[in-house]
């Protein structure tokens, strides 16, 4: 198949089609002379001429050069055409009703072909946001230098290759404004010995990485800075004292040294220098506080609409106990407990646990208890040391490994409700469930991500027996 398709197209080779589909990852499909090309930025219904960027064993890729005939879905802008001019947003060019529709589709789609389960008759449709841009409340962007200036931006797709955005679409407004207070700062020290030098990955040399900025709906701000070395950590941490005391969103400063050369962006090290330790956030009357490396739904008035789903799928719990598993800090299982008889949080990183049990110390909730360590540990022990009634699983994009699925079949429970960002390993899991004897009973999506294909599912399964 790879050599009848080497011997249609060619790397840098321009051809025309038309868009027939959009996948699960947000590329269009298409087909030219019989061969499966991927286009991303692109839209069903339009005719492009594409360059050819990769030939695989059963497919090719393509970039647009140009729009020949532009779908009615299309923003008015067709001047914009790629990952970059979107600043990163895979979804931009769609009209943000047709971003929903489309991620019906997609979600629809996926989980029936992975799962093999039925499930239009049980899916609500998407939950929309009222705002689809500036709603991101954390911010992790590599620094890199271009034309002798230090800037931030993003990793252009399938690349190491970075780039500016020119419009914050994303980011939350404050968040734009403190990274370019702070990296027309860091670029006054000019060009001489006493510039700051920028990472290189290809020699794992430098000293700027990462800034990180979160906030809070109060636009409360907090600071980290990665760094690979702390040759100029005197220098940064002044222009840093200097913001802190001079802005009054600012409310937490901190330093992350990273060493090691791998994907993960906080390093080794995490040393807090000004203000509070930590930010809070409110989500239907609790405070949260969250620290550089806690979890926290990065669109909080989606995230109230995400764990409203969950809650009303778990029906009465007035006198049930709730096992919260992959808990973060501690929102969702705290939401359970202003309902349920007992709620037990199962978490790993050790600065959410003590950031959840701070909260509802703070909040006044005495019926949740955090539990510290690694669900695929504690899942078991939790069931068969208490009466669950229900459980709610909340995991990375990886989903839920089999051996804590498998927990439920020894243990069951009358139901459980699953809150995933994949639905392609959220299908593969639901799979698994049914196959221990867990139906499927109801499912929704909600917008957590607007202008990407990224999407939010919910779905609450019950016991066949």
């Amino acid at each position: 198949m790879e050599k009848n398709i080497r011997e249609t197209l060619s790397v840098g080779q321009k051809v025309n089609l038309t868009i027939e589909k959009i996948i699960f990852g947000g590329e269009g499909l298409g087909h030219y002379e019989g061969i499966t090309v991927f286009v991303p930025m692109s839209i069903p219904g339009e005719e492009l001429e594409i360059e050819i960027i990769s030939i695989k064993k059963s497919y090719a890729r393509g970039l647009i050069t140009k729009i020949i005939v532009p779908s009615k879905d299309r923003v008015e802008d067709l001047s914009k055409v790629s990952f970059e001019d979107f600043d990163g947003c895979d979804f931009g060019m769609l009209k943000y009703e047709k971003q929903l529709e489309f991620k019906d589709q997609i979600t629809l789609e996926t989980i029936e072909k992975i799962s093999g389960l039925e499930i239009r008759n049980k899916y609500e449709n998407i939950i929309g946001s009222e705002f689809n841009k500036n709603y991101r409340n954390k911010a992790s962007e590599p620094i890199f230098k271009e034309s002798g200036v230090i800037k931030t931006g993003f990793y252009s797709k399938k690349s190491h290759n970075m780039f500016e955005a020119t419009e914050s679409i994303l980011k939350s407004k404050i968040a734009e404004e403190v990274t370019r207070e702070l990296l027309t700062k860091i670029n006054a020290l000019g060009t001489g010995n006493n510039a700051f030098k920028v990472y290189n990955e290809a020699n794992n040399s430098g000293f700027l990485k990462h800034i990180i900025i979160r906030n809070n709906e109060k636009n409360d701000v907090m600071i980290i800075v990665v760094i690979h070395k702390k040759s100029q950590l005197k220098n940064l941490l002044q222009i840093l004292e200097d913001m802190y005391k001079a802005k009054e969103e600012i409310k937490s400063v901190y330093i992350s040294l990273k060493e090691e050369a791998n994907n993960i962006i906080l390093g080794e090290e995490l040393r807090h220098y000004f203000g509070a330790k930590y930010i809070e956030e409110e989500i239907e009357g609790l405070k949260f506080k969250i620290y550089p490396d806690s979890f926290f739904q990065v669109n909080k008035k989606q995230a109230e609409k995400l764990y409203n789903k969950a809650i009303e799928f778990f029906g009465e719990i007035e006198d049930k106990t709730i096992v919260d598993a992959f808990s973060g800090t501690g929102t969702i299982g705290m939401l359970l407990a202003k309902k349920a008889k007992n709620v037990i949080g199962i978490e790993s990183i050790e600065s959410s646990v003590m950031s959840a049990k701070e909260s509802a110390l703070e909040n006044n909730i005495e019926n949740i208890k955090f539990i510290c360590g690694k669900v695929e540990k504690e899942f078991s022990k939790v069931m068969k040391s208490e009466k669950i009634d229900g459980v709610i699983f909340d995991p990375p994009r990886k989903g839920i490994d089999e051996k804590v699925l498998n927990v439920l079949k020894e243990n069951r429970v009358p139901s459980l409700v699953y809150i995933s960002c994949n639905p392609s390993t959220f299908a593969r899991d639901a799979k698994i469930l049914d196959d221990l004897g867990y139906k499927l009973e109801k499912i929704a999506s909600v917008d957590m991500f607007s202008q990407t294909h990224h999407i939010e599912v919910v779905a609450k399964f019950v016991d066949k027996k």
